[in-house]
């Protein structure tokens, strides 16, 4: 028996578990504190009612003989897939059914999708950027090129010729920088991919948060982008699916002539299961007129907390990306700190808890993410105790 050795090459704990582990340390040394966090990107409002009667009435159909449902394909159940498909041509954007598997989330896929793609390929990830990228990479022992995103960038980088990759991941509206990338600037991206004949996985989890008509919401809205790219998306932020899990991966028939739809089919089709039946219907409810109108007001929520964060930080001179068509804000630490110097500090200070930059790549020492995702009074309280803190 022997050990992947690549696990050694993971840094010693998940970022999110580093900030729990001081988080309550801080908590149990100061048990009457009223921590205020923006840290962690999970959502705070309920499911939809709309959701909510649907996942009610999938329970009930498993109750009974001729409603009950017990395996169903592994790529999804039609319902949804169809579903989703319909989302997508509300951006023009014409997407055959069976493209569309179904997940319990963005994240399991962006990891899972390694499977079709060999040890030797190279790997192109912006820095800073989603640890999941990075580390499930690391795990299979793939060479990574990391891509210079910073200040002077927006934290947008744009392709360059002379560096070859095979796989490229691309976030947008970007985890962690709340960075949107332009129709023009993603069609270089989708333009190099192709000349590199590499495939682009781009992770577009957080689109609906976009409210720039001029911004794409799909990598499909760019030409050529079927040939290269395969996209995930989820639930979690668009219809706070974080604790009911569910999202979707689009694999075109087009892409490496319809070879990566067969092996990820194969694949799905070997280790997995599917998402519950009563998940699936939770999530075609979204779809509903009444479903979309209510979760525009969740999404409504969280933007205006952006808002907030956004206004703070302007009243405050402090550069940041983000906070408009994002639910983050990625900002400048204040006071030449670097990030954990001002996580430790914020908390200790204000008792509120963001996210260090540092977690998601070297370019992130000197920032700091906040989440629009909290509750709305106390993101406000959270602002006051920033402005009076710096």
């Amino acid at each position: 028996m022997q050990l992947n050795p690549h696990y050694r090459d993971l840094k010693q704990s998940y970022l999110f578990s580093t900030i729990a582990k001081k988080v309550n340390a801080y908590s149990a040394a100061h048990p009457q504190a009223d921590l205020i966090r923006l840290g962690i990107g999970d959502v705070t409002l309920p499911l939809v009612p709309a959701v909510i009667d649907a996942l009610h009435a999938a329970v009930e159909e498993q109750a009974h003989q001729q409603t009950f449902h017990g395996y169903g394909d592994e790529q999804g159940y039609g319902f949804l897939r169809d579903a989703i498909a319909t989302y997508y041509k509300t951006r023009n954007v014409s997407l055959d059914p069976s493209e569309i598997f179904i997940s319990d989330g963005a994240k399991s896929d962006l990891g899972n999708i390694l499977d079709l793609f060999s040890q030797d390929n190279t790997v192109l990830i912006p820095d800073p950027v989603y640890p999941v990228y990075v580390d499930t990479n690391v795990m299979a022992g793939r060479r990574i090129l990391f891509l210079d995103a910073n200040e002077s960038n927006g934290f947008l980088p744009l392709p360059d010729p002379s560096v070859s990759a095979d796989l490229i991941y691309l976030c947008s509206p970007n985890n962690p920088t709340g960075a949107v990338y332009s129709r023009d600037d993603l069609q270089k991206w989708v333009d190099y991919a192709n000349d590199q004949q590499a495939v682009l996985l781009f992770d577009a989890a957080y689109e609906c948060f976009i409210t720039d008509d001029s911004l794409p919401h799909s990598i499909y809205e760019l030409d050529g982008a079927e040939r290269c790219a395969i996209e995930f998306c989820s639930f979690s932020k668009m219809a706070g699916f974080t604790g009911t899990r569910c999202g979707w991966t689009v694999v075109p028939h087009t892409l490496q002539n319809g070879v990566l739809h067969q092996m990820w089919l194969r694949r799905q089709t070997t280790k997995f299961n599917g998402v519950p039946y009563i998940v699936q219907k939770g999530a075609a409810a979204c779809f509903t007129n009444e479903g979309m109108r209510q979760i525009r007001e969740t999404l409504a929520y969280y933007q205006q907390n952006a808002q907030v964060l956004s206004k703070t930080l302007d009243a405050l001179g402090i550069w940041y990306t983000g906070g408009t068509n994002s639910p983050y804000v990625w900002m400048k630490c204040p006071h030449g700190m670097d990030s954990w110097a001002f996580f430790d500090f914020l908390l200790a200070q204000a008792q509120v808890v963001g996210t260090p930059g540092a977690g998601f790549g070297q370019n992130g020492n000197d920032f700091f993410r906040l989440t629009a995702f909290g509750d709305c009074n106390q993101t406000r309280e959270a602002c006051i105790r920033l402005q009076n803190l710096i």
